[in-house]
C-alpha cells in the first residue's frame, strides 16, 4: 500500500466527517488544507490536527510534502484546482460532480492522462457492501436477465448542508447535480450497463431557491433495454432509501443503502424463497482511499475513475435537459 500525503482543497463538511478519517485509516495523512477564508482554514486545521492551512492554491499544490489532493470545494472551482494540482504532478481525488459542463469534465480527465497522474471521482456508493453484493449476484445470474431497477434516494438535507446546494445555480446547486449523479454512477456499477437516454420531471418543495429544483423523478433507459426509475429529493424528512433490481428469475431488494454509512441489507427473492445476502460492511470512504492508493502504486484503478465521473455528470445534464423539454433525451457518454 502506498501511504499518501494529502492536501485538502476545501475545508468542507465531507472532508471533516468522512475523508480525513479515511485517509488516516489507510496510513495516509492530511498535511495541509486550503480554504478561501484564513480564519476558517486555521480553525479547521487545528480541529483536525492538520499541520498547515493556506489560502493560496499555488502554495498548496507546489508543496513537496504533498503527493495527492482531495478536492471538495464548490463544483465551479474543480476544473481550475485540478489543473493547478496536476501541473505539479499531484494525483487527484475529486468530488462529484466533476464540473458543471461535460467539456470541463472531459478536459479534466484528459489533463490527468496527459500528466500521468491518477484521477478518481469520489462516488462513494459503489463502495457499499450492499451494492457490491448486488452487482455480484447479477453477474452470477441469480436474478436472470435484469429488466427493471428502482432507486429511492430522496432524503432531507440538513440545515448545515443547505447553503449553496439550494441557493447557487452557478455552483452546481440543486438535487440533480447533488444526488442524481450518485444514482447514475451506482446504477452503472451495479448493473454493469450503460445509460442511453433519460426522461425526467423536477419539483420545488420549498427548499430550493432561485429556481433550483429540490426534487426529481425520472427513468433511464439502459443499453440492454433495462429501465431504471429514480427518485431524488432534499425535502423528505421521513423517507427511507433503497435500490432494487428486478429480473426475469428473481429480484434484489436493497434497503437503507443509499447512504454514506456502512449499513443496509439486501434480500434476494426468487422461486426458492427469500435469502439475505451476506454483506461485509466497511467504511465506504476508507475503501475508496485504499483503492486510490493502490492505483497510485500501479495496482488496479480507483473505485470510480475520472471517466466514471464524466458519465455520471452526463446523465445529470441530460436529466436537466429532459425535464426542460419533456422529451426522452439521449445521454452522451463520450469521454
Amino acid at each position: 500500500m502506498t501511504k499518501l500525503r494529502w492536501g485538502l482543497i476545501g475545508a468542507s463538511t465531507i472532508a471533516a466527517e468522512h475523508m480525513i478519517g479515511a485517509l488516516r485509516a489507510n496510513g495516509g495523512e492530511a498535511v495541509a488544507v486550503l480554504s478561501a477564508s484564513a480564519d476558517r482554514g486555521e480553525s479547521f486545521a487545528r480541529k483536525h490536527g492538520i499541520a498547515r492551512a493556506t489560502t493560496s492554491l499555488e502554495d498548496l499544490v507546489q508543496s513537496k510534502e504533498i503527493d495527492a489532493v482531495y478536492i471538495s470545494t464548490t463544483n465551479e472551482l474543480h476544473r481550475t484546482q485540478l489543473f493547478a494540482a496536476t501541473a505539479e504532478g499531484k494525483h487527484v481525488l475529486c468530488e462529484k460532480p466533476l464540473a458543471l459542463t461535460l467539456d470541463d469534465a472531459r478536459a479534466m480527465v484528459a489533463e490527468c492522462r496527459k500528466r500521468g497522474v491518477v484521477m478518481g471521482t469520489n462516488h462513494h456508493l459503489r463502495n457499499a457492501a450492499t451494492h457490491r453484493a448486488m452487482r455480484e449476484a447479477i453477474k452470477q445470474g441469480r436474478i436472470g436477465k435484469p429488466l427493471f431497477a428502482r432507486v429511492f434516494h430522496s432524503v432531507y438535507l440538513p440545515a448545515h448542508l443547505q447553503g449553496w446546494r439550494v441557493e447557487r445555480a452557478d455552483a452546481g446547486g440543486g438535487v440533480i447535480l447533488d444526488i442524481t449523479v450518485h444514482d447514475a454512477d451506482t446504477l452503472r456499477f451495479v448493473l454493469d450497463d450503460e445509460p442511453g437516454s433519460v426522461v425526467a420531471m423536477t419539483s420545488h418543495g420549498g427548499m430550493g431557491r432561485a429556481g433550483l429544483e429540490d426534487g426529481v423523478m425520472g427513468v433511464i433507459r439502459f443499453s440492454s433495454g433495462l429501465l431504471a426509475q429514480f427518485h431524488d429529493g432534499f425535502t423528505t424528512k421521513y423517507a427511507t432509501t433503497g435500490f432494487e433490481v428486478h429480473g426475469d428469475a428473481g429480484s434484489l431488494i436493497g434497503r437503507d443503502c443509499m447512504t454514506q454509512a456502512p449499513k443496509g441489507e439486501v434480500v434476494l427473492r426468487s422461486a426458492a424463497g427469500e435469502e439475505a445476502l451476506k454483506l461485509d460492511h466497511e467504511s465506504l470512504y476508507a475503501r475508496s482511499i485504499r483503492l486510490f492508493q493502490d492505483a497510485v502504486a500501479g495496482k488496479g484503478a480507483p473505485s470510480a475513475t475520472g471517466e466514471d465521473g464524466v458519465k455520471s455528470l452526463s446523465v445529470a445534464i441530460s436529466a436537466f435537459a429532459a425535464a426542460r423539454s419533456g422529451a426522452e433525451t439521449p445521454i452522451d457518454l463520450t469521454v
